[in-house]
């Protein structure tokens, strides 16, 4: 399996912005959609936002709709998660997720490969 590696988490005062990267590791890794879930304690894992391949479809949840943009350079084999207007309910550790197909699912068990997660914290 290719590791997925997340960073850019940290503690971020509410309205504050954040700016989260996930690389893939591995030459010949190539996929179709990317997307990013997040997960707080005692929470099921929620959909955030996907892309696609190449960078022309995105698609959002609607807790995030308008503050979230999720972007991809695939040369650098990066998926970025871009968070602004930041609230306390933004706390979770955010996933990396990524799949070989061209469906776009809001559910975990539709994406093959998984980041180790990175720590968001909003404060008041």
């Amino acid at each position: 399996q290719v590791p997925l590696v997340e960073s850019g988490g940290g503690l971020v005062q509410v309205g504050g912005s954040l700016r989260l990267s996930c690389a893939a590791q591995g030459r010949t890794f190539s996929p179709r959609v990317m997307g990013w879930f997040r997960q707080a304690p005692g929470k099921e894992r929620e959909f955030v936002a996907a892309i696609d391949r190449d960078g022309y479809r995105t698609y959002s949840g609607d807790s995030v709709k308008g503050r979230f943009s999720i972007s991809r350079d695939n040369a650098k084999l990066t998926v970025y998660l871009q968070m602004n207007s930041l609230k306390p309910e933004d706390t979770a550790v955010y996933y990396c997720a990524a799949r070989t197909s061209v469906q776009m699912p809001r559910t975990p068990t539709g994406y093959n490969y998984w980041g180790q997660g990175t720590q968001v914290t909003v404060s008041s």
